[in-house]
Formats: C-alpha cells, structure tokens, sequence
C-alpha cells in the first residue's frame, strides 16, 4: 500500500481536516497520478455532509483530478511517466453491461452501478474510495484520460465533472450550428453550458434571475441574456428554441421554460435539486411534442472527447484558487454562490 495525504469529512457535523490514507499498490493496468490541482463541486459538501444520505465515513471528496503520471503498471499501454492525466467522477464499472458496453459507464447496469472516485465500495483495495482532495490516486488505465497540454492545467480540473455534465447533452441532442440553445443558470456547470454551446456555434441564450450577471454572461459566449424573472423577456422567446440544458439545482418552475421550446424540442436537466421540482404541466408538452429529460456526466470515451474539443476551442473553467486550508470556507462560499465559476484546489500546499 502507498501513504497519501488528505483532506476528510469525519462526520457529517465535522468540517473537513487533514487525514492520512492508503492507496493501493500499482497493478498491472494502474496508474498513479500525483495530484496537482483537484476542482471542487457542489457534489463533494452533499456527500460531505451526508445530504444525500449513504455517506461512509471517512469522506475524502473530490472528483474533479488533474496531475501527473509517477508510476504505471507492467500492462499500461496509454501512458507514460512523466504524461498529465485526469479523473473524474468514475474509476470503475461492470464493463459488462450493455451500457458499459456501449461506453455509457455512467449508466452502468450492475447492482452497485459505476465506482464513484469516492465514497463507493472498492471493489480492488476493499473499504471505499477515496478523492481528489489528495496528493495521488491509483487509477485503472481505462478510467484515466489525457489532458491537453495547451490548456492551463488548474482551469482543467472542473471539465472533468462541470465539463463533462454539460458536453454530454449538448452532443446527445446533437446541438448544431445555427440552432437556439438556452441555458438555465450562470454557476459553475452554466458557465460552462455557455461556453461549449457557443463553441458548437449554436445561439446562445443564458437565463438568469440576476441582472448583474448579463455582462459575464456575455463575455463567456451568450449571444443573449434574459431575466427569467421578467414575464415580458420571457414571451418575446416563446416556441423558438431547439433546446434547453437546465443547470440549476433548486427547486423551481419549469413550465416556463417549457414554454420556450419548439415542437420537437428538449429541456435537459443536469442539476439535481434537494426537493423536487413542481411537476411540469401535461398539456404543456403534449400540444408541441416537447420532451424533458436528464442527463448524467458522460462515458469514458465521451470525456476524453470533451478533453480534446476543450483543447480543440482553447476552452477552461474559470477558476479561483484556494489552498487546501482553506476547503471548509471555499464549501460555505459554495453555498452563497460566491465564486466565479469553480474552486480549485492547489495540491501543492497540501501539508504533509
């Protein structure tokens, strides 16, 4: 086993404090990656503290990982000492299932579904795994993607969940050239709708219930930006869009951005509220043949082709960098909404 170094949640009640930890010795298909810098996301205080119930203490968060390659094993075909590598929010599936067959491992179809990279049973070192919020991970090779070496490595970490999560419906949906896209919400994966979407070439339309996000907004890509609290801006969209990602996580109505789309169209929700959102009207859908639907990160393929489309378009979190001291504030900041866009941690000031 491998020392590695920490930050944990002890209980759900306990802020965040250093821990020491074991990784697994390095196996033929393994990869160890010292970390650099790790993202954090609004999953890691859910889990943290227990908001979503199942949470096996210690907790060690963290699903957003960028580092470099110290160690591969005798059968590691796709990477080398010394390469920069990822991982987001899976280190493992069945690879057996009609889904992981298909490169869908995020809908893996076996009793225990995909490994999240933590807070899951471990099916190789036993107990359950453990984050990013650390100085090295071992990885199967086939979990492991390749970053881009044009990218600032730090704003790369959040595409490995904020990235991916949005990408993944855009390119389902097959958004194109020309088409109305909205995005709902400006946090963390919104900003980073705006920015895949418009690098699609799609028309970009933010919806905000802030006015003092219109600028922003519009610097990351929109090519529009309405107030949905404004009834008037919202009618001058009626039935022009082709689709809608929906990337707020609070409960809210959706009828009236249902009321936006196209025959045809689609509303994706990527945000997972903590109390359900009212149900949207029947008749609302019916008469235009609109669909709701949801969307969970992305396979592994599916990412690594978000990594080079990102590398493609030059496109990055925008970040604000904190040291790993400073995680429990970073989280209570989280919860204000006050960061443009997404926290990363820096590793190296990690003590030891």
């Amino acid at each position: 086993m491998l020392k590695a170094y920490s930050y944990a949640a002890a209980a759900a009640d306990k802020p965040l404090g250093p821990l020491e930890i074991q990784r697994r010795d390095v196996g033929p298909n393994d990869v160890r990656i010292d970390i650099l810098f790790c993202g954090v996301c609004h999953s890691d205080l859910h889990m943290a503290r227990n908001e979503w119930g199942g949470s096996n203490y210690p907790v060690v968060p963290g699903h957003e990982i960028v580092g470099r390659v110290a160690e591969v094993g005798a059968d590691v075909s796709k990477f080398k000492v010394g390469d920069l590598a990822g991982v987001g929010c899976m280190v493992d599936s069945c690879r057996v299932c009609a889904s992981c067959q298909e490169g869908l491992e995020q809908f893996c179809e076996s009793p225990e579904s995909f490994t999240q990279t933590y807070n899951s049973p471990d099916k190789k070192s036993g107990g359950f795994t453990a984050g990013g919020y650390s100085t090295s991970i071992v990885v199967d090779e086939a979990f492991t993607l390749s970053i881009p070496g044009n990218l600032e490595l730090a704003a790369v970490a959040p595409l490995l969940c904020a990235g991916i999560t949005t990408y993944s419906p855009l390119r389902h949906w097959n958004v194109q050239k020309g088409q109305k896209v909205g995005i709902v919400g400006l946090g963390g994966l919104g900003h980073m709708g705006v920015k895949i979407a418009a690098a699609m070439d799609a028309h970009v339309v933010l919806f905000t219930t802030s006015p003092g996000k219109i600028e922003d907004a519009k610097r990351l890509g929109a090519h529009e930006v309405v107030i949905s609290k404004d009834a008037a801006q919202m009618a001058t969209h009626a039935n022009s869009f082709d689709f809608i990602l929906n990337t707020v996580a609070a409960s809210h109505d959706l009828d009236q951005f249902m009321a936006l789309l196209k025959r045809d169209g689609t509303m994706t929700l990527v945000g997972a509220p903590e109390h359900p959102h009212p149900s949207p009207s029947v008749m609302n859908m019916i008469f235009k043949r609109r669909s709701l639907a949801g969307s969970l990160i992305g396979g592994i393929a599916e990412t690594q082709e978000m990594l080079d489309f990102c590398g493609k378009h030059g496109i990055t979190s925008d970040i604000e960098m904190i040291r790993m001291d400073e995680i429990n504030n970073a989280h209570e900041r989280m919860l204000k909404s006050d960061v443009k866009y997404r926290f990363v941690i820096d590793m190296a000031t990690m003590e030891k």
